[in-house]
């Protein structure tokens, strides 16, 4: 029986899909998702970015793209990359321009209907107590000498400077610092961007929501992870703002510089990189850490205002509030880890851009709490809709170095988004939807309209599938905090 093709691609099974290797690949590419998902990843010339990315330099396996696949920068946001440390390279496009960026949730011990009569002046609260917007600043301004901490320490500064608890690091992916990482690598114009921002929330697809959590798949899962139908979550959607972003801009310009020198040949330039072994590349990976760091210290100042906000609004302490951190999971980063391939097990670099971990059960980097259910996985949809909670499964490590999807995935741009909406009342909607929204940016809720974004049930249905993750709960918005 012959495979099935389509569009070039060879289907693997229900919900993997093969780019053959041709020209300079040096693996081949493998896209999850099922047909529909994979029309709209053919749409928008994902597979071609998958493919660009088979040509980089010590790549092991395959090129990977998640189900909420879409054009990126480079690499496909939804792309996963693993290289080998000793012949392999690293990529500054490949991790994304937000380094760090990833999802944040809380749990708490009230109800939506507790907070009904509240909702307005909760929204104006969380408004207030965490500043958004495109270079918005001033929830938590620092010296020069104490950003390095920041960028050494992560969300442990934030906690050592009275934003949180040591409990929260418990529950933070890699304890919500990454190790070795090197302030003197971050351009001072990163510094001065990153400065007066941690705290803040950005623009774009950057968001606060507090949500109701409307089902719950998993019962055992549930439990280990502390939440139950009918409860209020908040989630939070950041990064390094615009520290990372000039890391980002900093490495690639200096990477690109160097390519023919080191005898390295792209198909597309923006996926510059460096052999491990350089100078180059060892100055972005201390830079790179320093800016995740950033992003975790900026979620965990973030938590802050939110428990301030619901205090405020609510006239009782966070304590009793029960707002306490469920995960905290990076999606634009790339780590070190050791994993089963077909040449046995071995020590890798793994990018992740809008892509995030999911190790199983049993795991010795799942936090202890989590360890015999499995790390949790945060994917957010939009604003109108649903949000999921996962847990990591076996699949993950067998088919795509322990990651899964990070979100819906745009399936518009922003330019068609306000375009398509001009003449609506997104306000008034989202409203008849049960959902109260703040928003900084004229154009901010038409960007982010929830037709510019997949369906993440469709997303997390093939997740589910392929074994990369499970379905713990389905979180509801009712509030929602955009840039």
């Amino acid at each position: 029986m012959c495979p099935i093709t389509y569009a070039g691609a060879v289907q693997l099974d229900e919900f993997r899909w093969m780019l053959p290797k041709e020209g300079g690949m040096r693996v081949p590419g493998v896209l999850f998702a099922d047909r529909p998902l994979l029309e709209k990843m053919l749409s928008d010339r994902t597979p071609q970015q998958v493919r660009n990315a088979a040509h980089l330099p010590g790549i092991l396996e395959a090129s990977i793209a998640m189900p909420d696949a879409h054009w990126g920068y480079g690499l496909p946001v939804g792309g996963v990359v693993a290289t080998d440390p000793e012949e392999g390279v690293i990529s500054p496009g490949a991790v994304g321009y937000d380094i760090g960026c990833g999802v944040r949730l809380l749990r708490s011990r009230l109800t939506r209907a507790e907070l009904a009569p509240l909702v307005e002046r909760l929204a104006d609260a969380l408004f207030r107590n965490v500043p958004c917007g495109v270079g918005s600043s001033g929830a938590v301004r620092v010296a020069p000498r104490e950003l390095e901490r920041v960028l050494r320490d992560g969300a442990g500064w934030a906690v050592q400077r009275g934003f949180g608890t040591a409990g929260d690091l418990e529950h933070c992916e890699e304890g919500g610092v990454l190790e070795g990482a090197d302030p003197d690598a971050v351009s001072q114009a990163a510094h001065q961007r990153g400065r007066g921002q941690l705290g803040t929330l950005g623009s774009g697809n950057h968001f606060l929501e507090v949500q109701e959590v409307e089902q719950v798949y998993d019962e055992r899962a549930a439990a280990a992870l502390g939440i139950a139908r009918g409860e209020v979550t908040v989630m939070i959607h950041c990064g390094s703002r615009g520290l990372g972003h000039q890391v980002c801009t900093d490495h690639v310009r200096d990477v690109s510089r160097k390519l023919a020198g080191w005898g390295i040949v792209l198909p597309d330039r923006q996926l510059a990189c460096a052999p491990l072994a350089s100078p180059e590349a060892q100055a972005y990976v201390g830079a790179m850490r320093a800016a995740a760091n950033f992003a975790w210290a900026n979620r965990q100042c973030i938590a802050d205002g939110v428990r301030r906000a619901f205090s405020e609004t609510l006239g009782r302490g966070p304590a009793d509030l029960g707002l306490s951190l469920v995960y905290d999971v990076a999606h634009n980063i790339a780590k070190f880890e050791h994993h089963e391939t077909s040449a046995g097990r071995v020590r890798c670099l793994v990018h992740r851009k809008g892509a995030t971990r999911a190790f199983p059960a049993g795991h010795p980097d799942v936090p202890a709490a989590y360890r015999a259910v499995g790390q949790p996985v945060l994917v957010p949809g939009d604003m109108g809709r649903y949000s999921y909670v996962l847990i990591g499964s076996q699949g993950a490590m067998r088919y795509a170095f322990g990651s899964t999807c990070h979100g819906a995935g745009r399936q518009m741009s922003r330019t068609q988004a306000v375009r398509d909406t001009r003449g609506r009342d997104l306000v008034q909607e989202l409203r008849e939807l049960g959902v109260v929204v703040r928003y900084e940016g004229r154009d901010t809720l038409r960007e982010e309209t929830s037709e510019a974004y997949k369906d993440v049930a469709d997303v997390v249905r093939v997740v589910q599938g392929a074994d990369l993750a499970r379905p713990v709960a389905r979180l509801k918005p009712f509030l929602v905090v955009k840039g």
